[in-house]
């Protein structure tokens, strides 16, 4: 009982770190996306109070999307494998 315990904390513990370097990670490379189609718009430069606000609105409607909702896969998917393993291990 220990050990499972043992597990379940740990694994917590890496569960969170990688479901936060994935989130960050995913930020980062949605904002360059942003960045890199107002860039591309605007080859003249535009104003950068325009550019700001383009950034932060699409980063408003990625945070409501779907990708930020599938990283909390991270938790689920090793959870229920981890689950499925003890199941059939401990079935016979």
């Amino acid at each position: 009982m220990i050990a499972f315990l043992r597990l379940a904390v740990f694994g917590f513990i890496g569960l969170s770190v990688a479901y936060l370097l994935l989130s960050i990670y995913s930020r980062s490379v949605r904002r360059e996306e942003l960045e890199k189609e107002w860039d591309a718009d605007n080859a003249e430069g535009g104003d950068a109070d325009a550019r700001d606000a383009y950034i932060e609105a699409g980063m408003r409607d990625y945070e409501h999307g779907l990708r930020r909702k599938l990283i909390l896969l991270v938790y689920v998917i090793p959870i229920v494998v981890v689950l499925v393993t003890l199941y059939l291990v401990n079935a016979q």
